[in-house]
C-alpha cells in the first residue's frame, strides 16, 4: 500500500510521451546541441580561414564546406553506430541465440508457479500482461 492506500501491485507505471521515449528526447537535445556547436564553431574557423586568404567569408561557400563536414562526419561514425544498433536491433528482434537473456523462461516460470497458488492467477498474469505490455 502506497500513502494513498491504494494497492502498488495495482498501480499503472506512467506513459507520458516525456517518460515513455525519455531516451530518445535526451538523444535528440544532445544532437542538436552538438550539430549546433558544430556549425557555430565552423563559422568561426570558416571566417578566419577566409581572412587568412583575403577573401570574404560567404554563407554559400560556407554551407557547403559544413555540410561536406557534416556528412564526412556521419559517414565515418554516426552510421557506423547506427548500423551497430540496428543490425543489433534486428538481430534481437528475430530471435538470434545469442540475443537471448533467458527472461522469457524465468516468467514463463513466475507464470507457471503463480497460476498454482492462486486461485485467480491466470486472470492477474492477464492484468499484469496488460499493465506491462507483455509481447
Amino acid at each position: 500500500m502506497n500513502q494513498e492506500g491504494v494497492d502498488v501491485s495495482q498501480q499503472k507505471p506512467s506513459d507520458s510521451i516525456w517518460s515513455k521515449y525519455g531516451y530518445f528526447w535526451a538523444t535528440l537535445v544532445l544532437f542538436l546541441l552538438s550539430i549546433a556547436g558544430h556549425w557555430v564553431f565552423g563559422w568561426y574557423a570558416f571566417v578566419e580561414e577566409q581572412s587568412q586568404h583575403g577573401q570574404p567569408a560567404e554563407l554559400g561557400s560556407y554551407l557547403i564546406e559544413i555540410a561536406r563536414d557534416t556528412l564526412e562526419n556521419w559517414q565515418s561514425e554516426f552510421l557506423q553506430l547506427i548500423w551497430q544498433v540496428s543490425g543489433l536491433a534486428l538481430l534481437y528482434h528475430v530471435g538470434s541465440p545469442s540475443s537471448k537473456d533467458g527472461s522469457d523462461r524465468l516468467e514463463e516460470k513466475v507464470d507457471l508457479i503463480l497460476r498454482a497458488v492462486a486461485q485467480d492467477g491466470s486472470r492477474e498474469i492477464a492484468r499484469l500482461d496488460r499493465v506491462y505490455h507483455r509481447d
